[in-house]
């Protein structure tokens, strides 16, 4: 498919002076590519954007673009994901970070930027994960995630005692600093630090992941994507553990609730414009670390 409209939304601690957005800019447009600027996320009031660029509302240019670029490292991808994933839209990351594992470009590449207006590119779509939190009878937290669900403990010194069910059957029941649930997406985030396996990206399994067990029997489970993966701190428990969803802010879990992890009915769309292998990506981001 051909773009005629990009939205373009730049990290702005990471795009000192808005310097790769402007390139990307001046490139699309010349090759006939309308774009809308807009921040990915709110920015302190104290930071200065230059008055010479002109910044659109995001929930405003959705329904009237065809994809979104994004420039910053995975975090700015990841956040950005979301919103792309329900309006239907493909997302292309240009890395400004450090590992920038889910970038499709460097920002050294960005005359590539015009291959979009020719519809030169393909789309591989990822898993996602729906994650909800119950409290007796309520929901209250609910989110997509195309990363990782984390259930961590609270203080440095403290260990949180979570069980782990499938499909209400107890898997494992775990006792350290948390557990990860990833996507074949997240595995090389977290869940690898956390000496996770590496899954390919087209694989469609939910990971779990002690994170730094104090047993030897804690190991990291490969599930189907038709799991229903449920977490809980142990009945007997007096302590608070906290979720985080790819990245984002804590909700605090109380003795009692209950994390619902399952695969999600939307997917996120990335836009490919190399032909490079997964194994290939590995190679470059860990072991030349670009």
């Amino acid at each position: 498919m051909t773009v005629k409209r990009v939205i373009l939304t730049p990290n702005p601690y990471r795009d000192r002076d808005f310097n790769t957005v402007r390139s990307a800019m001046k490139i699309l447009q010349e090759a006939g590519v309308e774009t809308r600027l807009c921040l990915p996320f709110e920015v302190d009031r104290s930071f200065n954007l230059p008055k010479d660029l002109r910044f659109q509302r995001l929930e405003r240019e959705l329904p009237n673009a065809d994809m979104i670029v994004c420039f910053g490292g995975d975090g700015t991808i990841l956040h950005m994901s979301k919103a792309a994933t329900r309006a239907g839209l493909p997302i292309l990351g240009v890395n400004i970070g450090t590992m920038g594992f889910m970038a499709e470009l460097e920002s050294s590449e960005l005359q590539q930027l015009k291959r979009l207006a020719t519809g030169d590119y393909a789309i591989d779509k990822r898993m996602m994960l729906d994650v909800a939190v119950h409290r007796e009878r309520d929901i209250l937290y609910h989110d997509i995630s195309l990363n990782d669900v984390v259930v961590t403990k609270g203080a440095v010194a403290r260990i949180v005692h979570l069980t782990v069910s499938c499909d209400g059957v107890q898997a494992m029941v775990c006792g350290g600093d948390g557990v990860i649930i990833a996507t074949p997406t997240g595995s090389t985030a977290y869940n690898l630090s956390a000496g996770g396996p590496i899954v390919e990206p087209e694989a469609h399994n939910i990971l779990i992941t002690p994170i730094c067990a104090h047993d030897m029997v804690s190991r990291c489970m490969v599930a189907s994507d038709k799991r229903v993966v449920t977490l809980a701190l142990t009945k007997n428990t007096r302590r608070n553990a906290f979720l985080s969803v790819d990245g984002g802010k804590s909700t605090r879990l109380n003795a009692g609730d209950t994390v619902t992890v399952q695969k999600s009915n939307l997917e996120t769309k990335l836009i490919r414009l190399k032909d490079r292998s997964f194994y290939d990506v590995l190679n470059t981001k860990f072991r030349d670390g670009r």
